[in-house]
């Protein structure tokens, strides 16, 4: 299993002013690649960028090692800030239902209901369907492929480092509930990429204002939105942070 690797600032930011973002990836679970341009611009703000690398590809671990791993990053940062992409909006839940944490902002995420696990999430929301209204209305393949629905709004380099390693979650953490009993007491808000193919904008905007009762901030940028718009994502998860 991978650890928590964090930003190389850590030790020195301890006890400093700035925002501790804690960066969590969504399936597939390779962190830091996917955070490393929005990781640039919150130090160079003066902020300390903690990247949490999950196990996604480990067949024995799921939701609960995830949020572990996250409940360290949030441990060991000042003033934390959770940000979570896609699948990893699971696991930040549950561990900010157990430790203290600034702020969650949710980011192109699923959104879960206590007791509710990945696998159950896609039915259970309707997002099967919005994908495929959005790929007829938009004029784009209904059939999922890796370069149609996450690649297709990235610079070459990002999109070739993707589809070189896209990473692999094993189907253990899509059987696990979200191990929660309410959402947790912490302010709550969200980012959402407007030309996201996988999660609509429309169908996030629904899904946050009803699971959650939050309105997002909406800006350019697909699924992959730390890749596809990372100034506008470092922008916004600042602007949210205060």
């Amino acid at each position: 299993m991978r650890s928590v690797r964090l930003s190389r600032q850590q030790d020195m930011n301890k006890g400093t002013m700035g925002v501790g973002f804690v960066l969590v990836p969504g399936a597939g679970g390779i962190g830091t690649p996917y955070w490393q341009h929005v990781t640039h611009r919150l130090e160079d703000a003066g902020h300390h960028a903690h990247v949490v690398d999950l196990p996604g590809g480990d067949r024995d671990a799921g939701l609960p090692e995830y949020a572990m791993l996250i409940e360290h990053a949030i441990r060991d940062c000042v003033a934390p800030v959770v940000v979570a992409q896609s699948l990893g909006g699971f696991s930040a839940v549950m561990a900010c239902a157990r430790v203290d944490a600034r702020e969650l902002i949710l980011v192109n995420a699923m959104v879960p209901e206590p007791g509710e696990t990945p696998g159950d999430w896609w039915e259970a929301t309707g997002a099967i369907d919005a994908r495929v209204i959005a790929a007829k209305k938009g004029r784009y393949s209904v059939e999922f492929d890796l370069a149609t629905y996450f690649l297709h709004d990235l610079e070459p380099e990002d999109a070739a480092g993707v589809f070189a390693d896209p990473g692999v979650e094993a189907d253990i953490a899509f059987g696990q509930p979200c191990d929660i009993a309410a959402w947790p007491d912490v302010p709550t808000t969200a980012v959402v990429g407007r030309d996201d193919r996988l999660f609509p904008v429309d169908f996030q905007l629904r899904l946050l204002r009803e699971r959650v009762g939050v309105d997002a901030t909406v800006i350019p940028g697909g699924h992959l939105l730390a890749l596809a718009n990372p100034g506008g994502l470092a922008d916004a998860v600042m602007s949210l942070a205060g």
